[in-house]
């Protein structure tokens, strides 16, 4: 055999072995990721889907591994057979969107605290939960640093706002965030002085504000 023929035969031989490796790698129980994410999906096994709901998550740099558990964590969220704890555990840690967004919608006024509070949420996500029925998802939306101004300003003009939630709106710019966009700050302000449900001291307050506008609403809530 020349040397050419052995290069070839060396080759082959070293193909065959890289593809009995690649079949012995991948498990004979391997479920492709449709199918364990329907079948989490749809699961009433609540001892199951905690234990998948608690699982610590592969390294980010096992790419494969980490996109298909964070994909299957979806799953999990969106079913209401996971149990409670396990939802609050999910939208309270989660930084990923499209669980926290499954989480958003829950049945539950508790796992949607949850997730208003998150700090990793998107601000259109949070934004969409200061519109929420239940009015502490609403509160506690509000007091997320990715809420936007907009958002902000809404919910101090909401006349049906609780006055501790205005009362945290009305601080904004000043005792809060002080280094806040000082015209949006003054605009929720203003916003929280002229709402029917500030508290007295809170308006007492805004009568002392540093932009004169807000001094002028708050003065004219108080004549």
């Amino acid at each position: 055999m020349t040397d050419a023929e052995n290069i070839e035969h060396a080759e082959h031989a070293g193909n065959d072995t890289a593809e009995r490796a690649d079949v012995q790698a991948v498990p004979t129980d391997f479920e492709p990721l449709t199918a364990t994410y329907e079948r989490l999906r749809h699961s009433t096994d609540a001892a199951e889907l905690s234990e998948f709901a608690r699982r610590p998550l592969p390294d980010r740099a096992e790419q494969a591994a980490f996109s298909r558990a964070t994909a299957l964590l979806e799953a999990v969220a969106g079913n209401p057979h996971t149990p409670l704890e396990d939802r609050i555990f999910l939208a309270e840690t989660m930084p990923f969107p499209n669980i926290l967004v499954k989480l958003s919608t829950d049945a539950s006024v508790e796992v949607r605290k949850a997730v208003a509070g998150n700090a990793d949420d998107k601000n259109w996500l949070v934004g969409r939960l200061t519109k929420d029925e239940s009015a502490e998802v609403r509160d506690i939306a509000l007091r997320n640093k990715r809420t936007s101004w907009k958002m902000r300003l809404e919910g101090a003009q909401d006349p049906n706002m609780d006055t501790q939630t205005l009362d945290f709106l009305g601080a904004l710019g000043t005792e809060l965030e002080p280094k806040a966009p000082a015209v949006l700050a003054s605009m929720v302000r203003r916003a929280v002085a002229l709402n029917p449900n500030t508290s007295p001291a809170m308006l007492a307050k805004l009568a002392e504000d540093p932009s004169g506008e807000v001094v002028r609403a708050a003065q004219s809530r108080r004549a």
